[in-house]
């Protein structure tokens, strides 16, 4: 087997530094708003704050918070959206795979025949974003959504994943 006959570029999905970062301070944020509302409650708090209506909005958007930040923990536990892209020349084929949401569909895999690749495309709307054409499929995004990429590098990529596929670039 030859070293250059197979490309895998992972795809890190929802567990990313921003996920991470985001759940936590939504989580000590809302746990604030929790606290500070339910010692209003209680009269025991140490700010001028009577709980009906402002004690009460902010156990609702503590709990909000709290859940929002139990679901982003979730999502990043869970994976979802991570994978890879795997070109194969050897065997003749292009696999995508992702995971999502629990239950039957949970495993996102997709073959794809070599001679079936129509060619890349770049397309550009707030990001650069490489998509893969398949002849009698829709258009298949290959890079990551989460991570915006310069013209250089996704030129790069491109150029680079067209000339291993041995098709055109539009």
């Amino acid at each position: 087997m030859k070293f250059n006959e197979i490309k895998r570029y992972p795809i890190s999905g929802s567990r990313r530094l921003s996920n991470f970062l985001w759940a936590i301070v939504l989580f000590f944020g809302s746990s604030g708003f929790l606290l500070t509302g339910f010692l209003c409650y209680f009269n025991k708090s140490t700010f001028d704050i009577q709980f009906f209506p402002q004690g009460l909005i902010m156990v609702f958007y503590g709990f909000l918070g709290f859940f929002l930040s139990l679901y982003l923990g979730l999502i990043i536990f869970l994976g979802l959206g991570s994978g890879f892209n795997e070109f194969n020349k050897r065997d003749a084929y292009i696999r995508i795979f992702r995971w999502g949401f629990p239950g039957k569909n949970r495993r996102m895999d997709f073959y794809y025949a070599w001679k079936d690749i129509l060619g890349l495309r770049v397309e550009r709307n707030s990001q650069y974003i490489l998509f893969l054409q398949v002849r009698g499929k829709k258009e298949i995004p290959l890079t990551h959504i989460e991570d915006p990429l310069t013209f250089e590098q996704i030129e790069k990529q491109a150029s680079s994943l067209a000339k291993f596929l041995q098709v055109s670039l539009f």
